[in-house]
């Protein structure tokens, strides 16, 4: 039951970063998923391995927060970004695609199904998030959650190994530092972290 409740409290901090538009209000809201994950971790933690990939996510989580916290800090935005989408659409799409993902993917084995129905969730609304946004730092989020959904799956994957939990925190630190760094480049070129400037670009 708490495993399965945390999956959806997951799901549901998805759905609020896909639904508000304060960069602040959104990167607070993927770290608690970092956290709700780092809880789940240490709560399932039975053997050193098991420590050892809780304490990963640990890290993982001060890290992404600190590294969105600087970019915050230091890319600021001079004009408004507007959405991709409107709210409405972009919350419709993120339920339709997750009820979607629920109905067409089988049973894969993740403890219950109805962990299995809340990461697909966790995926669908990261994938559009990413997909529907046009600020740099929202995709980059978008790209956290679906990264966030695949460690709970890695968590809840019966004999999976400290080692590819350990990787996975690390691919996503790595990756969101790049991104980051494509974010400062376009916000310093641009006056604004968004992709649409990036049309006006040519060879």
């Amino acid at each position: 039951m708490t495993t399965t409740l945390l999956a959806w409290i997951l799901a549901g901090l998805g759905l609020a970063v896909l639904a508000v538009r304060h960069r602040v209000a959104a990167v607070c809201l993927v770290t608690g998923q970092a956290m709700v994950l780092m809880a789940l971790a240490f709560h399932d933690a039975r053997e050193t391995g098991d420590l050892i990939a809780a304490s990963a996510l640990t890290a993982r989580t001060l890290l992404l927060a600190g590294l969105f916290g600087l970019l915050i800090r230091n890319t600021r935005d001079t004009r408004l970004v507007h959405p991709g989408l409107g709210l409405v659409r972009r919350i419709g799409a993120g339920i339709a695609l997750a009820l979607v993902l629920i109905w067409l993917v089988p049973t894969i084995g993740l403890g219950t199904r109805a962990i299995e129905q809340a990461i697909l969730a966790v995926v669908a609304l990261g994938l559009v998030i990413a997909a529907t946004s046009r600020a740099t730092l929202q995709q980059i989020l978008g790209i956290v959650v679906v990264e966030n959904a695949l460690v709970l799956a890695a968590l809840e994957l019966p004999g999976t190994s400290w080692l590819i939990e350990l990787g996975l925190a690390f691919d996503l630190v790595l990756l969101a530092a790049v991104a980051g760094a494509f974010h400062r480049r376009i916000v310093a070129q641009f006056g604004a972290g968004d992709t649409a400037a990036l049309r006006s670009l040519r060879d």
